[in-house]
């Protein structure tokens, strides 16, 4: 991809792949695709799709999104190996730009204990990688993995055999979190003087958070010369995440004037864009997260609300509205009909007719019978939760709960199961919500237990949607009501559920089963990898 002008910083959005990889969170390929279509209307200039030998969910969902997400490069990530490129140049292949990222570790402490091999063994996998890449797509991305902690020459060899083969990014990530700012901008330097080719194609950084300096670093970065920033949404991704998208992108944009430096990114979609991945992940926004932080833009003190009432210039140096956080003006009734909830979706950005529509509106008119008024964040979070709709999975069909002081609360469900039939169970807890997730294992025979829970309020006021976050864990000798018998799995399955309503015990059940669905699901894919590998250590 062209570096379009010295002044224009590239934004890579790795949501998708490396913040997908983070515990407990699994988006299935209609969640994906919704995200994508987001980050597209976002303005990033590449979205990291998936990494597409992975899982046959993830390769399925990185071809959805290039076929169907138009805009940005999609981006597919793949090892210095054949069948990893391979594979992602299938994932990609049909995207109106298509770019393969391909990767090695250069830092001695990979190569010695990771790939067991040698400083020849990785020039030699980036030069056959690159090439075999280039051979499918002209746009073609190569990271030295582990590079901050690595031989500054060799890693400026490997790089510049990387673009001695074509390719046309490098990125060099501070994979472990551990460099400093000085350092990267030092290290990037002696990349420009060591690697003569580095100063003819586009030079990415991807830093993660270990040390909560992923921001400062990526900013470092760019001020060394980097033009393309790989960072997340809400900073999530392995470990303590990513560089957050919305900080180094307001970063840049509150101290242009100082910088010099733009993105192509519509600012204004930032909160609708770190609300959706917020709800489908199911990993909460600290409430003092920068920029999208429920308390970014708040003032309690009586000295701060004086002078923020005065001019809000005095304690603010950006406006909420360029964020995407001015006052929700959209609101609909129950007497709203279709035509409304149309025109009030694709404002929203949704594009909805036929049988989504009339869902959407069936589900509109629930909420709007237990709501005087539905706004536009309740609309986000109601289609939000319909993309977690999908066959052969575990669903709650009905609940009844008893509960009272004098006697433990005791919980009657109904729950489908992937094969469409409906089985009941009943269990008591220590609430009312316990007792539901209780007996929804009595249903279904899985021993789950539950790891993480969480309730948001999705507006304010007593009638505001409920949304419910679960994280389940199986244990490892679930197989055999799973339809795999006699498997044990050398480690626990987790899944995330997440679910919408007015009704906070509903939600919570909802989510739960969607979270079993997802354990199960992982389950299945943890199997499945156990046995390929077992069969590549017995072929001789």
């Amino acid at each position: 991809m062209p570096q379009e002008s010295p002044d224009r910083v590239l934004i890579f959005d790795t949501t998708l792949r490396d913040g997908e990889q983070s515990p407990g969170i699994s988006l299935n390929t209609t969640e994906k695709l919704e995200i994508a279509h987001q980050l597209a209307r976002l303005g990033v200039d590449i979205i990291e799709a998936g990494f597409p030998i992975a899982s046959p969910g993830d390769f399925e969902a990185v071809q959805a999104i290039a076929r169907e997400v138009h805009g940005p490069v999609v981006a597919g990530l793949a090892r210095a190996n054949p069948a990893d490129v391979e594979r992602a140049w299938e994932a990609v292949r049909d995207a109106e730009r298509p770019r393969i990222h391909t990767f090695v570790s250069t830092s001695d402490i990979h190569i010695v204990h990771q790939l067991q091999a040698t400083r020849e063994d990785v020039k030699g996998l980036a030069r056959a990688s690159v090439a075999q890449a280039k051979g499918y797509c002209d746009d073609v991305e190569f990271s030295p993995m582990d590079a901050t902690r690595a031989d500054l020459d060799f890693t400026a060899e490997v790089v510049q055999i990387a673009i001695d083969e074509g390719a046309t990014t490098i990125n060099i990530p501070d994979t472990v979190g551990y460099t400093m700012p000085q350092e990267y901008a030092a290290y990037l330097q002696g990349l420009y003087e060591r690697a003569p080719g580095l100063r003819d194609v586009v030079l990415s950084v991807h830093c993660h958070d270990d040390l909560g300096l992923a921001v400062a670093n990526s900013f470092a970065g760019v001020v060394a010369g980097a033009r393309q920033v790989e960072c997340a949404i809400n900073g999530i991704g392995e470990r303590a995440g990513n560089a957050s998208l919305e900080e180094i992108v307001m970063l840049l944009h509150t101290r242009q004037a100082d910088i010099g430096l733009t993105t192509g990114v519509n600012t204004r979609e930032i909160a609708r864009s770190s609300r959706l991945v917020s709800r489908l992940t199911g990993y909460p926004v600290q409430p003092n997260k920068a920029i999208v932080g429920r308390n970014a833009f708040a003032h309690e003190s009586g000295i701060h609300q004086d002078g923020i009432l005065k001019d809000r210039s005095t304690y603010e140096i950006m406006d909420a509205t360029t964020v995407g956080l001015d006052a929700n003006q959209l609101v609909l009734g129950k007497h709203s009909g279709r035509h409304a909830l149309r025109s009030a979706l694709e404002e929203l950005g949704y594009q909805v007719d036929g049988q989504a529509l009339n869902t959407a509106f069936k589900r509109f008119k629930e909420l709007a019978d237990k709501k005087k008024q539905v706004t536009a964040m309740d609309l986000e979070a109601l289609v939000t939760d319909e993309l977690r709709e999908e066959s052969g999975a575990y669903t709650l069909e009905w609940f009844d709960v008893e509960a009272s002081s004098r006697r433990p609360p005791h919980a009657t469900v109904g729950v489908r199961t992937p094969d469409g039939e409906v089985i009941q169970g009943a269990f008591t807890g220590d609430g009312p919500i316990d007792a539901v997730f209780r007996a929804i294992n009595a249903a279904t025979g899985l021993d789950a237990r539950l790891r993480e829970f969480r309730v948001d309020a999705v507006t304010g006021g007593q009638d505001a949607l409920g949304e419910v976050a679960v994280v389940v864990e199986l244990g490892q000798n679930a197989g055999e009501r799973v339809g795999l018998p006699g498997v044990l799995l050398r480690e626990r399955a987790t899944g995330a559920g997440q679910a919408v309503t007015t009704d906070i015990i509903e939600a919570a059940g909802m989510a739960y089963t969607r979270a079993l669905t997802n354990a199960v699901r992982r389950m299945h894919s943890q199997a499945a990898e156990e046995a390929e590998l077992a069969t590549e250590l017995a072929t001789p």
